[in-house]
């Protein structure tokens, strides 16, 4: 699986899909009859990365085997990937995910098929996710997207925005909840546009943070343009929801915001920011933002390196403009050098992690509630989150995933924390 956190989803949707159809999971490569890469197209890079890998793929393909791609890249291309890799037995996009069994059957007769026909009113609604984590649960709240902002691919890979029942919505949570799960991530392209016809956003924080069970609601990714004073008094007032909020910006520049047509300028942007902290107390505050965007000028580019300042970001993905195809950007005068791109992404990344490094240091001491997750990369410790989405490793028994730990921080990496649990000193301080 490449890509956002809708193609972690899409792939427990994928899995959900061929189980209740005899299917199971292989052990490795060498033991799958099918593999399935679920792909990622908002960047050039995201598509190499995944044509490199298929090309490594194809030599664990059985006599028999199928190799499919599906997800956003194989929308995309379609039938255009089949001609470019022979090897791959069929494509599909995010919408084609009902029809994986009877192409996998096609395809073991040796027929190649492209399943990307935009369906309006699918929502997967009877086929539950295969879920695998034991602590935190995705939870696909919309599809598609309508905005059009002139650098991004999704509205031609996702269709157009469509939203699930709330009813719809709650019962999946119910369920998730029934296996113990207690945080749950709304996810949809813009997730704060959310309207069923009924009822919005703000209506399904209160209906997913009342569940019984849930003790966590996180969601992403909304747009600045999105957050009502309705959703905003959700948020406030909805004891489970997180205090965090990840907030694509995008750059700093008003004008370069007006070329990328994000229907804000710099001035909403922070105001959005201001009116969050207000309603939210102690909300962490992460981002997205694209350096190098056509015409971009130096003094652009520093409007984008004070925002980071100006908003006091406790995070960022940064990236680098990439050009695709189908896009308005691609239309635009005046691109930016790759080099001049290049040094104001290693710029940027400075800048963020700066400001983030400060904001953490500062925390270094506190008493936090974590959620454990996973066991970390490094060899004996536990990887935990924080409400406001701050990683914390430490030690402890694997019987502690998807459990509540109270930690003190006491160091940070810059980005991520070592904590160590608290209970037993508050214990002592109790008697």
């Amino acid at each position: 699986t490449y890509g956002c956190q809708m193609n972690l989803a899409d792939t427990e949707l994928i899995a959900g899909v061929l189980l209740r159809e005899g299917y199971e999971r292989a052990l490795g490569f060498d033991d799958a009859e099918v593999i399935l890469v679920n792909t990622c197209a908002v960047r050039e890079h995201a598509e190499q990365r995944v044509i490199g890998r298929v090309g490594e793929l194809k030599r664990h393909k059985r006599a028999g085997g199928v190799l499919g791609v599906v997800g956003c890249m194989a929308q995309r291309l379609g039938e255009r990937l089949l001609e470019r890799a022979p090897h791959v037995d069929f494509v599909a996009g995010p919408d084609g995910y009902r029809q994986l069994p009877a192409l996998i059957g096609r395809a073991r007769e040796g027929e190649r098929r492209a399943a990307t026909a935009f369906d309006a009113t699918e929502h997967y609604e009877d086929i539950p996710p295969a879920r695998r984590g034991a602590a935190s649960a995705w939870v696909t709240v919309q599809r598609g997207c309508d905005y059009r902002c002139t650098f991004c691919i999704v509205p031609m890979t996702r269709g157009p925005e469509r939203s699930r029942k709330l009813a719809d919505v709650v019962r999946e949570v119910e369920q998730v909840a029934a296996r113990g799960v207690t945080e749950v991530t709304l996810l949809g392209q813009t997730v704060n546009s959310y309207h069923d016809g009924a009822h919005d956003f703000a209506d399904l924080l209160r209906a997913v943070g009342g569940t019984e069970g849930v003790r966590r609601v996180r969601f992403t990714s909304p747009h600045p343009n999105d957050f009502s004073d309705r959703v905003l008094g959700a948020m406030a007032e909805v004891e489970a929801v997180c205090e965090h909020v990840h907030l694509p910006a995008q750059s700093g520049s008003s004008r370069v915001l007006r070329r990328m047509l994000r229907r804000y300028s710099r001035e909403q942007y922070l105001d959005v920011v201001a009116r969050l902290r207000a309603a939210v107390p102690d909300l962490a505050v992460t981002t997205d933002l694209i350096v190098g965007f056509p015409g971009e000028t130096d003094a652009e580019f520093a409007e984008t390196l004070s925002l980071v300042d100006a908003a006091g970001f406790d995070d960022a993905f940064t990236f680098r403009f990439s050009p695709r195809e189908g896009t308005a950007a691609t239309r635009l005068p005046d691109a930016v050098p790759d080099g001049v791109a290049a040094e104001r992404l290693e710029v940027l990344i400075g800048a963020v992690r700066r400001v983030a490094r400060a904001r953490n240091a500062a925390l270094v001491g506190t008493i936090a509630e974590v959620l454990v997750e996973q066991e970390a990369r490094r060899g004996g410790l536990l990887q935990a989150r924080t409400r406001q989405h701050r990683t914390v490793v430490l030690e402890g028994p694997a019987s502690w995933i998807g459990t509540y730990r109270t930690v003190r921080l006491v160091g940070t990496t810059g980005a991520t924390f070592t904590g160590v649990p608290a209970a037993t000193s508050l214990e002592v301080v109790g008697k």
